[in-house]
């Protein structure tokens, strides 16, 4: 119904000129809580990432209306904190839905490629060290790591949706991590669920 509104009344109104609007600038405008509620890092963090990146996405602004990298780190900031559809990210970041899809696409692009500087598991001559901190910090001997698993929701896959789908019904991916005792992560591990397509 709405496409046939559509199509009528866009036969009526003629040839509408497109209205540029100016961007909000959520790193000068917004307080530190408005940042983690919206984007789920502070201003230290976001800028942080995105100087972790800037080498990627500093290639992908264009002359003419270009996005900083800071603010295609908050576009795709904002698609992971709230997972929704990209018009929505779109309109709340001031660009068109296509560029919401573009820089998504492109920060997730660079961003593994930091992981084996950050992720990293101990050597051997740090194992000795992990032991230690691991038993001062609850008696746990012999440890080098604590392992845990999540699934992290996804949209439905088009190609072999079934691999995707969880024991609760719902499209997900399995990551594995593995931390050591100072809380940071020394292995991450992503994966599908593998289920049989059910037969009826």
């Amino acid at each position: 119904m709405a496409g046939i509104v559509h199509i009528f009344h866009a036969g009526r109104r003629g040839y509408r000129q497109r209205v540029r609007t100016e961007r909000p600038k959520p790193l000068q405008q917004y307080t530190t809580e408005e940042l983690y509620d919206h984007f789920r890092f502070g201003l230290d963090d976001i800028n942080y990432i995105a100087d972790l990146v800037r080498p990627q996405l500093q290639c992908r602004t264009l002359p003419s209306h270009a996005l900083t990298v800071e603010e295609q780190v908050l576009i795709a900031l904002r698609f992971y904190a709230c997972g929704t559809f990209y018009q929505v990210i779109a309109d709340s970041m001031g660009v068109h839905k296509t560029t919401v899809g573009e820089v998504v696409i492109a920060v997730s692009d660079a961003l593994p490629r930091l992981l084996d500087h950050f992720v990293t598991f101990h050597n051997d001559g740090q194992i000795a060290k992990v032991k230690q901190k691991f038993f001062l910090l609850g008696d746990m001997p012999n440890t080098i790591g604590v392992i845990d698993c999540t699934h992290v929701h996804i949209q439905e896959p088009h190609q072999r949706e079934w691999e995707y789908v969880n024991r609760k019904g719902r499209h997900s991916i399995n990551v594995q991590l593995v931390g050591d005792a100072d809380l940071a992560i020394t292995n991450c591990v992503v994966r599908w669920l593998q289920r049989e397509p059910v037969v009826h």
